[in-house]
């Protein structure tokens, strides 16, 4: 059923479906011109539709569509990517709000698929659950030098989110002064730059950052310069004027030259320490210091997150395919790479947060369904907070199952209680799901 639902900044049709909650999909909550800052939508004249979900980013087909399956499947693509979608419980009054940050390397993935519908964390939970969408890619994260010099846009898009939320969700029964920021991979490491900006300050109180790949945040400056380059060398028309499909190839050429890099090549998209809105890497302790008091974290990562990245890698999997020793191999090389790049610096920083007068709790996911490919593998905790076992369907890494409906509960219990009470609503401060 529509009914209409009057915003700060509007009017929107919203849909009311008969569990008791309302939905508004795709709302624009910014405008930004390509390669330029975002402008917050602060008013709209008449009534708009709500009612369908909104585009994705240009986007080439995610690496990891083998572990979670298409993620964007059935969604329209536009520059015009700037939007958000709300779902509350019908009748809500001062319930905490959580914004859900989305994955996918900053270069795919959408707030808007159906895979993230929070209906269960929601109903269960009863809080107010905004997804949001930003710009992805060589479109939000590697501006080309012909194009001028504003960069970490799509970090920009997210706190543009933020500021939408803050004046307009109280419309949808949320409290703006008690809002949690979560996500996962891209999404968890794009929460700790939304805690690391000055710019945020005031927008949130508390924070998730879920298989966030902390170990790959330093050292990027000289691939970053090599990126940009590799883009003006592959790019023989102005960025501005150039079609979409022209970017995302020349958005290749810049991953590629990234791949020389080691490391942090791996991801290659990601926002710039020292450009605006994000401290320098030198000045990140002190802020720190500065935001741990204020906003207490939860932050975590699952047993083999490594695992589906080492079988990428043409290496390992010749490497695996040895008849003596090959299959050990692998496994040391995805625990190696869990340890580098996710569990050791979200222990690291864990400890610095509390170190820092802050309050922050850890998790483990060891949970995988019997035989699944890559055990715990990165992403295997989003079927248990988002989405219906149709939606996750066609995702490899659960192998023809479902996920564990009594821990899916157990978890939402979790994420919620935290956005309602925080680090003391947790029964440990050092959580472990699932015993794989």
């Amino acid at each position: 059923m529509k009914r209409q639902l009057n915003t700060t900044a509007g009017t929107l049709v919203v849909e009311a479906t008969e569990d008791g909650l309302v939905h508004a999909r795709g709302v624009h909550y910014g405008t930004a011109k390509r390669f330029a800052a975002p402008e917050l939508v602060s008013s709209w004249s008449g009534v708009v539709d709500a009612t369908r979900r909104g585009p994705a980013c240009p986007q080439l087909p995610s690496r990891l569509d083998d572990v979670t399956g298409l993620v964007v499947a059935g969604l329209d693509f536009s520059e015009d990517c700037l939007v958000l979608s709300v779902t509350a419980p019908a009748g809500a009054e001062g319930l905490p709000v959580m914004v859900w940050f989305h994955g996918g390397a900053y270069v795919s993935g959408s707030g808007e698929s159906p895979k993230y519908d929070p209906d269960a964390l929601v109903t269960e939970g009863r809080v107010v659950v905004v997804n949001v969408s930003y710009r992805l890619g060589i479109f939000g994260y590697l501006t080309p030098e012909q194009a001028g010099d504003e960069s970490n846009l799509g970090l920009r898009d997210q706190i543009t989110a933020l500021r939408w939320v803050r004046q307009n969700i109280s419309a949808f029964g949320g409290d703006p002064e008690n809002v949690t920021v979560f996500g996962q991979s891209a999404g968890g490491d794009s929460v700790q730059s939304l805690l690391l900006s000055e710019d945020t300050d005031g927008l949130f109180r508390r924070a998730i950052m879920q298989s966030a790949p902390v170990g790959l945040r330093e050292g990027r400056e000289k691939m970053t310069a090599a990126m940009r380059h590799a883009v003006t060398e592959a790019l023989d028309t102005n960025p501005h004027d150039a079609e979409v499909d022209q970017l995302l190839a020349v958005q290749t050429a810049a991953a590629t030259a990234a791949g020389r890099f080691g490391l942090p090549g791996g991801m290659p998209f990601s926002p710039i320490l020292g450009r605006a809105p994000l401290p320098t890497a030198a000045q990140v302790t002190d802020r720190i210091a500065q935001v741990a008091p204020r906003v207490e974290l939860l932050i975590g990562y699952t047993k083999n997150d490594g695992s589906p990245f080492v079988a990428m890698n043409k290496r390992a999997a010749a490497l695996g395919r040895l008849p003596l020793g090959g299959r050990a191999a692998i496994s040391a090389l995805n625990h190696q790479a869990t340890k580098r790049v996710f569990a050791d610096p979200a222990k690291a920083l864990a400890r610095t947060w509390n170190s820092s007068g802050g309050k922050a709790a850890t998790y483990r996911f060891d949970w995988a369904p019997e035989n699944a490919p890559l055990g715990a593998a990165h992403c295997i905790e989003l079927p248990l907070l988002f989405g219906t076992p149709a939606a996750w369907s066609d995702a490899p890494m659960l192998a023809d199952q479902q996920a564990d409906p009594k821990l899916a509960v157990e978890v939402r219990r979790c994420w919620t209680g935290f956005a309602h009470r925080g680090i003391d609503a947790l029964p440990s401060r050092s959580l472990l799901f699932g015993n794989a």
